[in-house]
């Protein structure tokens, strides 16, 4: 069953796709409407707007009306106001001033980086692609289908788009913390050396491969996501023929690598053997003569094995796990309750099977990577939308869309009063520090002296 190709899953990202839409489309066309628009007309009574004061320009001053409306209209410019001046050769001209379209259109740019990310995520989904492979010291990995422990393409995704290169991991090492008495022996660096070709017929190229390091083929990525050991095993059978030769890899269970070590050999005979045990890095014994790992280094690398044979049920047509061995249907050969005990077995260390069964031996030891090798062809996308969607955010939270008004009257002594008032579109807690801002930049374009409490 796949997810993201299933009914109900497409329906809500359509759905989802609609929405953001409907929300964008609207309220785009009435941000345009707005900034083209003149900013509201001046209200008859500004003292009824929740910021509001009065300045006093003297009659030495020589400011009229129309003069005092024009200076404000200058200043509040400056301070990034739309402004419009109203009835200016009237005898109370006044000026409307609004701010804070930013808001409107980093919420709108919020939405449509939304819209872009679904985009982006649908792309990677369609024609994208994830795969799992296991590389061995001296394997060679080639870019196909066949070549993948586990592959997962995208909806859309073709076979023919895969890139032919090529892997070949020489080494692989891990270093470990031996200095730090709390942290001894936790790994501290992983490092692949690779030789890699970008196309068969291309030279082949050295590239290292690290934990959050990753090796790209164009778009394809190749990430370090595991390890462990593969001892080198060879399983002679009862006839004296070698019916498996070749590293295993081992699953690490714990910090110090002791790993499961499972060997399936169907093409023994007279019967198929079946192995199942323990590889330690660096083996020691405790006082009840159990044997366990003490370092994750190979120190002293051995193998502990019980034997088995009978049918392994590999022709059965049954999907098995390669890392378990089902005992149910086979007879036990080697364990810690027979006569014949557990294998126990060093580099170079061979061992007969009882019942003439044939022979085991480990002939050597190898480390493995596991990497993980995905195209996602809109992943740049997704982090320039995340981006914009993040700075959309930002200005919608922080930018306040403001309206200011101002209105100028002459007195018959030859004063000019000034009175403005502020309004907020929606909550602004900081509409106060911009009064004040204001009345201060208005102040000193009329080099007025002001007390503490204002004119």
């Amino acid at each position: 069953f796949d997810v993201y190709s299933s009914a109900w899953f497409s329906a809500i990202y359509i759905l989802l796709f609609i929405s953001l839409i409907g929300c964008v489309v609207p309220r785009a066309r009435a941000h345009y409407k707005a900034m083209r628009s003149h900013p509201p007309r001046t209200p008859k009574r500004l003292s009824r707007l929740p910021e509001y004061g009065t300045l006093e320009l003297p009659a030495d001053a020589g400011i009229p009306a129309a003069a005092a409306i024009a200076d404000a209209a200058a200043a509040l410019k400056k301070r990034g106001y739309r402004v419009q001046v109203r009835d200016q050769d009237g005898a109370l001209p006044s000026l409307g001033a609004e701010r804070g379209f930013l808001k409107e259109a980093g919420n709108l740019v919020f939405h449509t980086s939304l819209i872009g990310v679904l985009i982006c995520l649908a792309i990677g989904g369609l024609f994208g692609f994830r795969g799992q492979k296991i590389l061995i010291e001296g394997d060679t990995f080639v870019n196909t289908l066949v070549g993948y422990d586990n592959f997962a393409p995208g909806t859309n995704f073709q076979s023919s788009w895969l890139e032919p290169f090529t892997i070949t991991l020489d080494t692989f090492a891990v270093r470990f913390d031996r200095e730090s008495s709390r942290q001894f022996g936790q790994p501290i660096d992983f490092t692949a050396q690779l030789r890699t070709r970008d196309a068969p017929d291309a030279a082949q190229e050295p590239r290292t491969l690290k934990v959050n390091d990753p090796v790209y083929f164009g778009e394809v990525g190749v990430f370090l996501v595991g390890n462990g050991y593969a001892p080198v095993i060879t399983v002679r059978d009862g006839n004296g023929d070698t019916a498996f030769s070749g590293p295993v890899v081992s699953i690490p269970n714990d910090g110090v690598y002791t790993s499961t070590v499972v060997v399936k050999v169907p093409d023994a005979r007279p019967a198929q053997l079946g192995f199942v045990g323990f590889f330690l890095p660096s083996a020691i014994k405790n006082d009840e003569g159990v044997a366990y790992s003490f370092d994750p280094d190979p120190l002293n690398p051995q193998l502990n094995l019980n034997s088995y044979y009978g049918d392994l049920g590999l022709d059965d047509g049954v999907p098995q796990n390669v890392y378990n061995l089902d005992v149910k249907d086979l007879t036990q050969l080697n364990g810690r309750e027979l006569p014949a005990k557990g294998i126990t077995l060093t580099p170079g260390g061979t061992y007969t099977l009882p019942e003439g069964k044939g022979s085991i031996s480990f002939d050597g030891l190898k480390r493995y990577i596991g990497v993980d090798i995905r195209s996602t062809p809109g992943q740049t996308g997704v982090l320039v939308f995340s981006l914009m969607a993040v700075a959309g955010l930002m200005a919608s939270l922080y930018v306040n869309r403001r309206r200011v008004w101002v209105r100028a009257g002459a007195h018959e002594d030859g004063r000019t009063m000034v009175e403005y008032g502020l309004l907020a579109r929606g909550e602004d807690h900081r509409l106060a520090a911009e009064a004040t801002a204001i009345r201060a930049l208005l102040a000193g374009q009329w080099q007025l002296q002001e007390g503490p409490g204002g004119v």
